[in-house]
């Protein structure tokens, strides 16, 4: 069987993998990346939010997504009946950027993975890890390429960014139910021909049908916008009894009073996807000689969007580290980078349940608005999740539950 060495092995080529493999590569690293599809891929994904755009600056990977001209996000609008609240990035609380991207994710992990390449890193697709075994930090994975040949790549670091592939936890039993309540989504694109002008045809927006259950509107620069239904998992079965997605999706747009008409007659660019149950966790996010990123972790829900931001931000501290490590340094994983991000994933996590509670809810659409209570939860909105000097991140835990209850008991007393 063939061998290859390498210092680091980056398995998968979406954003985590492309942001850890150019901060490695931009530190005269050996790493390569193998990837089991072939790009470019439908994926889901489409909104971010702006803490990812330190990541793509720092890897260097920002310039060649700004060429693409992808559709910015300043912000995002949540409607509920005749209710309406809009936060704009650009007022929040704290530093970081005020703005983003929404995005067909085919192009853009394209682009991603054409300017790793460019950049001089060895990406394989269509490359399936089968094995992988560690002695110490070390460790032999075996991949098969698509023309079923097999060989070894050697490493001495590991950074599993596979996503919902999520190869090492299958590969190391590290699997382990979510917290969070069984939701799933039904979502496609359509070619959004009554897309009205300016600020209205683009503005990234969630429709709340019901108290867990609502509708993303996510336009895109070339004319298209991805529509997806999201809420429990028993509640998006019920959509068509013979589980066909079209019907599903066709029914969850009809009952959106605000884009019925927008959507309502528009054909699918594609048979609308079924993501079932897709919360997911592990029982440790790092191991001797590997870490895990992004999906491959970690996924919550996509209600604000997190997704990428938390695989960009554990690939990036996964690089660092697994940088620092190489260079001789005894790093502890376990403070630096399991504890650290796992503040990050309890703080979205928060702020998940309390959406579904209604509570976060109460006091989006509450009137007057408070402008400090809303900056402050721009900043968590935005992925600033770990700027504790922002009460709404610090006391995540109890904040929204508290406020949510003095606007109900002050509703009461009216």
């Amino acid at each position: 069987m063939n061998k290859e060495f390498v210092d680091v092995l980056v398995i998968g080529a979406g954003p985590s993998g492309c942001v850890s493999s150019s901060y490695l590569k931009k530190n005269n690293v050996n790493v390569k990346v193998v990837e089991k599809t072939k790009f470019p891929r439908l994926v889901v994904g489409e909104s971010l939010i702006p803490r990812v755009m330190d990541h793509f600056d720092e890897a260097g990977l920002f310039p060649a997504l700004d060429k693409m001209g992808f559709e910015k996000k300043l912000g995002a609008r949540f409607l509920r009946g005749d209710e309406v609240c809009i936060f704009d990035f650009s007022d929040k609380f704290g530093e970081g950027w005020d703005w983003t991207w929404q995005v067909p994710r085919a192009d853009f992990d394209n682009t991603l993975a054409q300017e790793v390449i460019n950049k001089g890193i060895d990406l394989e697709f269509e490359t399936e890890v089968t094995d992988i075994k560690f002695n110490s930090t070390n460790s032999i994975t075996t991949v098969i390429n698509k023309n079923g040949e097999a060989k070894e790549i050697h490493a001495k670091f590991v950074i599993d960014s596979s996503g919902y592939g999520r190869v090492l936890p299958r590969l190391l039993n590290l699997e382990k139910p979510s917290k969070l309540s069984p939701h799933s989504a039904i979502f496609s694109h359509v070619n959004d021909i009554n897309r009205e002008e300016g600020v209205e045809g683009t503005l990234i927006s969630f429709d709340i049908i019901e108290t867990e259950v609502w509708l993303w509107v996510i336009p895109f620069s070339d004319g298209n916008t991805s529509v997806g239904i999201v809420g429990p998992t028993d509640y998006i079965e019920k959509l068509s009894e013979n589980g066909d997605t079209t019907e599903a999706l066709r029914k969850a747009i009809s009952l959106s009073d605000y884009y019925v008409k927008r959507f309502g007659d528009v054909d699918f660019l594609f048979e609308p996807k079924h993501l079932k149950d897709y919360s997911c966790s592990v029982k440790k996010l790092f191991g001797d000689g590997f870490a895990l990123t992004g999906n491959a972790s970690e996924f919550l829900d996509p209600v604000f969007s997190s997704g990428m931001a938390f695989a960009t931000e554990s690939g990036m501290l996964a690089a660092k580290l697994a940088l620092r490590q190489l260079n001789g340094e005894t790093i502890d994983w376990q403070k630096e980078y399991s504890d650290y991000i796992l503040y990050g994933v309890d703080v979205f996590t928060t702020y998940v349940k309390e959406w579904y509670t209604g509570n976060l809810q109460e006091l989006f659409f509450h009137r007057p608005e408070n402008e400090d209570v809303k900056r402050k939860i721009c900043a968590v909105l935005a992925g600033y999740v770990w700027n504790k000097d922002n009460p709404f991140v610090k006391k995540h835990d109890t904040v929204i539950k508290n406020l949510a209850n003095l606007i109900r008991m002050e509703k009461e007393q009216q």
